[in-house]
């Protein structure tokens, strides 16, 4: 039963990290990525449809990102996708294929994308720290019922600090990395 308690743990642990990866792939950097538009939705047959399962996005060079929709009705509604969407960037359509120019970020929108990372990277520990206390909790009822001995809660309540650290830890290095990634000029 604790096993099965750690196994939980460690497994939401580290989809609270693939979120938080999510959600920096969302922040801009100075480099074209397909993943800032991963969030923009498109009205395809009456109902939102994601743009990556409208068109194909690729990058064309380091600050443009082409997009080419499957339907070429799609074009003007794609458009309008992205300028309604707060990603603060402005298609240019040429006929078959929408470009999609990445301004050069200014410092002050640099520091204000490094201050969003730091404010994702926390929502993360929150939410592992968070996962943490729920397993302890559940450890020291099995403790309360007698399913389990003081001993065996103390070494679970051990591994399971053992692993918010390693995911703290890994959640630390992920923004670094997006700082450093967007304080780079």
């Amino acid at each position: 039963m604790i096993d099965e308690i750690l196994e939980d743990a460690n497994e939401r642990m580290g989809k609270s990290l693939e979120s938080l990866q999510t959600a920096f792939a969302k922040i801009r950097t100075g480099r074209a990525n397909p993943a800032l538009l991963d969030a923009v939705t498109v009205e395809y047959y009456g109902s939102p449809t994601p743009l990556n399962q409208v068109a194909s996005i690729t990058v064309e060079d380091a600050r443009t990102l082409a997009i080419s929709p499957w339907e070429k009705p799609l074009i003007p509604e794609i458009e309008k996708a992205i300028l309604k969407s707060d990603i603060g960037i402005t298609p240019v359509s040429t006929g078959d294929v929408i470009r999609v120019p990445l301004p050069p970020l200014t410092e002050e929108n640099r520091k204000d994308l490094a201050r969003l990372a730091k404010q994702e990277a926390e929502n993360g520990r929150i939410a592992i720290r968070n996962i943490r206390r729920d397993a302890i909790a559940d450890v020291r009822e099995l403790v309360k019922e007698k399913e389990a001995t003081e001993d065996e809660a103390r070494r679970a309540e051990e591994r399971v600090q053992g692993f918010t650290d390693s995911r703290v830890a890994e959640v630390d290095a992920a923004l670094a990395a997006k700082e450093a990634d967007l304080l780079e000029i």
